[in-house]
């Protein structure tokens, strides 16, 4: 991990499922070594409750997430050029997080994640779409991250 960026920031749409997931994911597996935050292009909607089912499954808490967009972290005063790494999650995000490579020193990744709002007409196949986009962000994380840290 000793190339790793010191933080990150996960860009999706809504900042809803994908992105939020990430960031609790990043938390779990590396703790405080890579500070983690999510954002989205709008925020229209709360964090998603087929991700958070999702999420519990492999012990990350989402529950608490707190939506925001890009232009509401500006708002607080979270700069962007704070971040080594843009994580986009969507075509959307990657957009809007190339923008600020106009202005900011700011590396940006394009993840192609699953969207799976909106699949499946039962519980069971919604759930089963939400685990297909968990375990993907999981795979890309390790990939890119390296193995999960082992807690103390």
């Amino acid at each position: 991990m000793a190339d790793n960026p010191t933080s990150v920031l996960f860009a999706c749409d809504h900042n809803a499922v994908r992105s939020p997931l990430a960031e609790g994911i990043m938390k779990k597996f590396y703790g405080t070594r890579i500070f983690v935050q999510s954002v989205g292009v709008k925020h229209d909607l709360e964090v998603d409750g087929f991700a958070v089912a999702v999420a519990a499954e492999i012990g990350v808490a989402l529950e608490k997430h707190r939506v925001r967009s890009f232009d509401e972290m500006e708002e607080w005063g979270d700069d962007i050029d704070g971040y080594d790494l843009v994580i986009a999650l969507s075509p959307a995000s990657q957009r809007r997080a190339l923008e600020y490579t106009r202005y900011h020193a700011l590396e940006v990744e394009y993840w192609p994640i699953f969207d799976p709002t909106g699949l499946g007409e039962t519980r069971e196949a919604k759930l089963a779409a939400y685990r297909q986009t968990r375990d993907q962000i999981v795979a890309r994380i390790i990939d890119r991250f390296g193995p999960q840290e082992e807690t103390p």
